[in-house]
């Protein structure tokens, strides 16, 4: 495979979005949008910023907030320019994450959603990222689900196969069948 034809074969993930300006030698705060802040923010490591290039230089984490200098941006005043863009990192779609329960969010958007009998519920959307836990927001009858990613909830993603499978949990799928539920445990 030529360079070219891995250039086309790779995706864009969004992996930060540049906050404010730290300090005068250029450094900014990264509001970090990925679970491999380590691997996608490494020294030497590229992302794009509007189409433009920018190789890191070097991060590291100060009160909470990455901080990241990279080496086109020298100074403060360019580095407050940078301010609010989103910044992605151009990975092989056939990268997977190093933990083997972990899965990034291109892998899970698209998957059909099935409950534990097998029938289809819908289709995942896309992943809301919070900092407890995921939630995938599912399409289900021309209506949005939120499902909590965890594993009591979503007990199964097989990706090969295409789904993953949700728990059978009163009122998680059907809001309807919670009240029901609701109305069964109230004292009379």
């Amino acid at each position: 495979m030529s360079d070219r034809d891995s250039a086309v074969s790779a995706i864009r993930v969004v992996v930060g979005r540049i906050g404010r300006a730290h300090g005068i030698r250029g450094d900014v705060a990264v509001d970090v949008r990925t679970d491999e802040p380590e691997r996608r923010f490494a020294p030497g490591a590229v992302v794009l910023a509007n189409g433009r290039s920018l190789t890191v230089a070097a991060s590291r984490w100060h009160s909470g907030r990455m901080l990241v200098s990279f080496a086109e941006v020298a100074d403060r005043t360019t580095a407050e320019q940078l301010r609010g863009i989103l910044l992605e990192s151009e990975v092989d779609p056939d990268e997977v994450p190093d933990d083997e329960d972990a899965y990034y969010d291109r892998q899970l958007i698209g998957l059909e959603a099935r409950g534990a009998d097998g029938m289809v519920i819908g289709s995942v959307l896309s992943v809301v990222h919070h900092d407890e836990q995921d939630t995938l927001i599912v399409a289900a009858d021309g209506r949005e689900l939120m499902i909590p990613f965890v594993s009591a909830l979503v007990p199964t993603v097989d990706l090969a196969g295409g789904h993953l499978i949700v728990a059978d949990v009163p009122g998680l799928i059907d809001p309807t069948a919670a009240e029901v539920v609701a109305d069964t445990t109230t004292d009379q």
